[in-house]
């Protein structure tokens, strides 16, 4: 382990107590989409703190609009900041964005909560609340991972830009305005809550809603109507075949072991006004799964030719075709090698620090990813602390012990990939000496 890597760890052991601080803080704002900006005043007071150049702004909605990866339900964002701060290097280094977002799901009941959800409560090495996986753990190992460089008097080569973004859980529409907002770079790290595994590949997804017609009735003739809820039955059998058709498609050992990668998930289902009416009308409300290689465009395409496929089951839907509409989250596929410089850089230091190698799979949900994937087409990886059982669920904690590992590793791998500018650190003058 080189000297500079050395005091990255001390700097951790010594400094644990004031990012389980800031953790508390953070956990402790409710920063649902629309509530973030007492999140995100935290985090600039402590990003200011590190005084590192920053870059503070509420996305701009018309322009969002005009962008094919844009998605939300939102009018505007008044309120809700993104943040980018940028640790800068001296030149001639690899750059890296370390993203994480700042908004969480709502609590859901209470009542179903052990501790309040927002009371950021510590027990046996373990903090709960809303948002402490998913993502504010991740987010604050970022953070410690910068202030230990710079609070150590280590000096990069490469720029790290830290990124604190709103709409995630919505759909990526605030690290959509950072790219839009010019930002880039050689690589990105996401610590979302992985367990400490690398995620590689996430698949992608889309809801959609499917209006099933039908023809109104007295329930006395039904025989007279044609009832919406029975051809539902014959879209949802149509949709089963679907997905088993796709899923068959996936051979990357990445996803032995799970059932079903790239699901096909029906939400929601409404019908009928009336028990003694034949319902005319049914809509069906899901979730399309993508795959990490598919593109949006083409799986939407095949998932539409697929419901217009019915009309050869059944007459009825000739001249009553099902309509298919796309609304409200959708999340893109992405993918990074897993012999890519930026996922061997990672899990050297992975190695090196745990004396094991990490487990790599590959994502059963989206992030922000994608995007860096498909619209930048730069490398980046899924890796933090937290476990996904516990995201959006009651009692959500993230083990403190991991957040600051994650800390420790994503430090170390921005020493390698940054590269570090010769210099006298901390008593004396060391040039990358070995410590044993």
């Amino acid at each position: 382990m080189s000297y500079y890597k050395k005091i990255i760890q001390d700097y951790i052991s010594n400094n644990k107590e004031s990012a389980i601080d800031l953790l508390k803080q953070l956990v402790m704002e409710n920063s649902v989409s629309g509530n973030e900006s007492r999140a995100q005043a935290l985090v600039l007071e402590k990003l200011r703190e590190l005084d590192m150049d920053l870059d503070v702004w509420e996305p701009d909605i018309e322009e969002l609009q005009d962008n094919p990866y844009f998605i939300s339900t939102r009018e505007n964002f008044k309120g809700s900041p993104n943040i980018v701060a940028t640790l800068k290097g001296t030149s001639g280094g690899k750059s890296m964005i370390l993203n994480g977002h700042i908004d969480v799901v709502p609590e859901g009941n209470i009542q179903q909560w052990t501790y309040p959800p927002y009371s950021a409560t510590v027990k046996d090495n373990k903090l709960y609340g809303r948002g402490a996986t998913d993502m504010k753990g991740g987010n604050v190992s970022l953070i410690l991972a910068m202030e230990a460089i710079k609070n150590s008097g280590i000096t990069l080569k490469g720029n790290v830009y830290f990124q604190s973004v709103i709409e995630e859980e919505s759909g990526g529409a605030g690290t959509l305005a950072t790219i839009l907002r010019g930002y880039t770079a050689d690589g990105v790290i996401i610590p979302e809550p992985t367990n400490m595994k690398f995620f590689i590949k996430q698949q992608g997804s889309m809801w959609f809603r499917l209006k099933v017609k039908g023809k109104v009735a007295h329930g006395g003739t039904r025989y007279e109507g044609v009832s919406a809820i029975e051809k539902s039955m014959l879209i949802i059998q149509q949709i089963q075949k679907l997905e088993q058709i796709r899923n068959e498609r996936i051979e990357d050992p990445l996803y032995d072991g799970v059932p079903i990668p790239i699901p096909i998930n029906l939400g929601t289902i409404h019908g009928g006004t009336w028990p003694s009416s034949v319902s005319d009308l049914v809509i069906l409300e899901g979730r399309f799964g993508v795959a990490p290689s598919e593109r949006l465009e083409d799986a939407k395409e095949e998932f539409e030719n697929w419901i217009k496929e019915v009309k050869n089951l059944d007459n009825w839907f000739v001249d009553n075709p099902v309509e298919v509409e796309w609304f409200g989250a959708r999340w893109v596929p992405g993918s990074v090698e897993a012999d890519s410089e930026l996922v061997q850089t990672l899990q050297r230091n992975y190695s090196q620090i745990t004396n094991q190698n990490p487990v790599i799979e590959a994502a059963p949900w989206g992030t922000d990813g994608g995007l860096f994937s498909q619209v930048l087409e730069i490398p980046m990886i899924v890796f933090g602390p937290g476990e996904t059982k516990v995201a959006h669920y009651p009692d959500e904690y993230i083990d403190l012990d991991q957040m600051f590992l994650a800390a420790e590793i994503i430090a170390c791998t921005l020493i390698d990939w940054c590269g570090v500018q010769d210099q006298n650190v901390g008593e004396g003058a060391y040039e990358n000496k070995e410590v044993l």
